[in-house]
């Protein structure tokens, strides 16, 4: 949870690479009323696709579940209790399109899949990457490109890292369970084969502990979802991009709308969101929380997700 002191932060993020020049500055707004927040009018199109037997938790309302924690995903507002963010932002343009009220609610991260199946929600928005393992309990709607970013202290001779080879000799940081472990081992294991220099692989138990040893350089590089790391790098001018890539690489992986296989809401919120799309309101939420480079083009119901490990 993040102190109430920042409401007034100022949010940019740098998403090109090194040498690019920081984005347009976006207001933080920790108030839980989100007088800020964009709203949409019902999407008759999306709202004849729900089920006409669809039980919803409560009804009339779209109960929608996400983990506060990081911007610019969520967290709680100054009230301690409310969840805000871009997800939040775009569980209310889904409620809004489908002609629902929102209630939303912040769980933790591993509370999400055992709450959805058994109904305590409808849905989860809480940045869930669509993989094959999770298709086979969870239905998807995408709404947003799953991105990676390397980025180094601000002082750093490292200018680009955007292959395998470019992390070798490097002390690179990750978080262990991840996407971005996966990858990374994997471009190590390739680089020992060719017999070049080792990468030491660093893990932290704590966030910020890891962010202040990557400002002060005890680690070359940390490897992580680039949302947050943008946000942080704004906020603390101490670190900076050098390259980012799909969070499935090689694959491409996208972040997607969960809900309960079979329910039959999957279709209509793809619908919700696509209507969205086009009439530029799921822009304004992007922009709103500098997530644009992230924006998908079309929302699509399940499609290929990552692979089994």
């Amino acid at each position: 949870m993040l102190p109430r002191a920042l409401s007034a932060l100022v949010l940019a993020a740098s998403l090109g690479l090194a040498t690019a020049a920081l984005a347009q500055p976006v207001a933080v707004d920790l108030d839980p009323a989100q007088p800020g927040r964009i709203r949409a009018e019902p999407v008759p199109a999306a709202i004849a696709l729900l089920p006409k037997d669809l039980k919803l938790v409560t009804p009339g309302t779209l109960s929608v579940a996400t983990s506060p924690g990081q911007l610019p995903f969520s967290v709680y507002a100054s009230d301690t209790k409310t969840p805000v963010g871009g997800e939040p932002d775009l569980a209310q343009l889904v409620a809004d399109s489908l002609g629902l009220k929102l209630a939303i609610e912040g769980v933790a991260w591993a509370d999400w899949p055992l709450g959805l199946t058994s109904g305590k929600y409808d849905a989860v928005i809480s940045n869930v990457t669509v993989t094959e393992a999770r298709k086979e309990k969870f239905d998807f709607s995408t709404y947003r490109n799953d991105l990676l970013g390397f980025y180094v202290p601000l002082d750093s001779k490292i200018q680009k890292i955007e292959k395998p080879e470019d992390v070798a000799g490097l002390k690179v940081a990750v978080s262990s369970g991840t996407n971005q472990e996966q990858i990374l081992l994997g471009w190590v294991k390739a680089n020992e084969a060719k017999g070049l220099k080792p990468t030491e692989v660093v893990y932290f138990d704590d966030d910020a502990v890891r962010q202040l040893a990557l400002q002060s350089g005890r680690i070359d590089a940390y490897l992580g979802p680039n949302s947050t790391s943008a946000y942080l790098s704004a906020r603390d001018g101490k670190t900076r991009l050098v390259g980012n890539f799909s969070g499935g690489w090689p694959e491409t992986a996208e972040i997607a709308v969960a809900t309960r296989k079979g329910a039959g809401l999957a279709e209509a919120i793809t619908a919700a969101i696509n209507a969205q799309i086009e009439n530029g309101n799921y822009a304004k939420v992007l922009a709103r929380w500098n997530l644009s480079s992230e924006a998908i083009e079309h929302s699509r119901t399940n499609p290929a997700g990552l692979p089994k490990s």
